[in-house]
């Protein structure tokens, strides 16, 4: 497999990652009204990509491969709970 191909695959796992992280930080202030925004809407995107695909990751070691339903349904639940911490204000 050459670097091209590497990149394409890499790219073609993240994807859904990306994909949920900007749909939930975009619905969010929609669905949740009368909440301040804490941060901005790329740094909560940051946040939510890297939660999502800390989750496939991990999806990936314990199921021995992607694509498997589980892993994006907890990739779903865990970007919406950070969404919804990042929009409590980071209250203590």
């Amino acid at each position: 497999m050459g670097p091209i191909d590497l990149l394409i695959h890499l790219l073609n796992f993240l994807a859904p990652a990306l994909f949920v992280a900007v749909l939930v930080a975009l619905c969010a202030p929609i669905l949740m009204k009368n909440r301040p925004v804490a941060l901005a809407a790329w740094t909560q995107i940051a946040i939510n990509f890297i939660v999502s695909a800390v989750t496939l990751v991990l999806g990936l070691w314990f199921f021995g491969r992607d694509g498997k339903m589980t892993t994006y349904a907890g990739m779903t639940l865990l970007c919406a709970t950070s969404q919804w911490l990042m929009l409590r204000g980071w209250r203590a």
